[in-house]
């Protein structure tokens, strides 16, 4: 859903603690504007935020926070390198566009089962064949179950404004947002994606989820690494989410990481048409 804030390059943000198959050339433009760093300053949550219930309750949260979930108000703006040329991928019938890396791969995929009638399903890949995002639109709404017992300590690590997106009328939900969040397990798992979809309130939840939520006629759509994080079992697999040994490694991943702050760009630029 198109927002009224103008495309602008931003900024990956960070803790304070630390600081192709079937590409569709006919799809990107040429190399945008991107210079080797950018940076954004913090902005003060939605009232929603501020009460807790938000993936993110300022521009960033540190990983040494006390409370899982909640925000470190010192976490300013980090410098962070990034691609240095960019061009714009719009789908054929323009519904959807966004700004990627100029050497990234734009992949249609098989759209799930029970997607609606238009659906979209991208891949997006380094030129090494490397995932970095999937964009799936027309997503049926999904609800889980959740028993107290159940629940995970989560901290948020990264949390922005997807500013292209409009806030929307759906209820229960918050203005689109591109987090970076983690999940306690036998490791610290981490995942980045847009979500409107409050994680909880008191620092803990079942899963995760970079989906944000639609009009029923629209149905949800998701652009991260995966669509849910969780605490995975000791036999799963994690990729293409991450594991990290420790909260302040996961807070490096987000400070440090060339791949987190090119990816946080591209999903901020994400336009979807009403």
């Amino acid at each position: 859903m198109r927002g009224q804030a103008a495309r602008t390059p931003y900024p990956a943000t960070a803790p304070a603690l630390f600081a192709a198959a079937a590409l569709f050339l006919s799809g990107c433009t040429g190399p945008g504007g991107g210079g080797s760093g950018w940076t954004a300053a913090p902005e003060a949550p939605p009232a929603s935020e501020a009460a807790g219930e938000d993936p993110g309750a300022t521009a960033t949260s540190s990983p040494s926070a006390t409370s899982p979930g909640t925000a470190d108000p010192s976490a300013g703006p980090q410098p962070a390198a990034t691609a240095s040329a960019w061009k714009t991928y719009s789908a054929p019938d323009k519904s959807v566009s966004f700004e990627l890396p100029e050497g990234w791969i734009v992949q249609s995929v098989s759209t799930a089962k029970g997607t609606l009638a238009g659906a979209l399903a991208l891949e997006v890949k380094k030129p090494d064949g490397t995932f970095m995002a999937a964009l799936r639109t027309g997503l049926p709404p999904s609800s889980a179950t959740c028993s107290e017992a159940a629940k995970r300590e989560y901290t948020v690590l990264s949390s922005v404004p997807a500013g292209n997106l409009a806030a929307g009328s759906v209820a229960g939900t918050i203005p689109p947002r591109v987090v970076f969040r983690v999940i306690k397990g036998y490791r610290y798992f981490g995942s980045y994606g847009i979500t409107n979809v409050v994680a909880g309130t008191d620092g803990r939840a079942c899963e995760l989820r970079n989906t944000v939520r639609g009009p029923a006629a629209k149905g949800d759509y998701s652009f991260g690494d995966v669509p849910v994080l969780r605490a995975f079992a000791a036999d799963e697999k994690v990729a293409p989410a991450k594991a990290f040994n420790t909260l302040a490694e996961a807070g490096e991943y987000a400070a440090e990481s060339e791949d987190f702050a090119n990816v946080q760009r591209m999903l901020m630029s994400l336009e979807i048409e009403d």
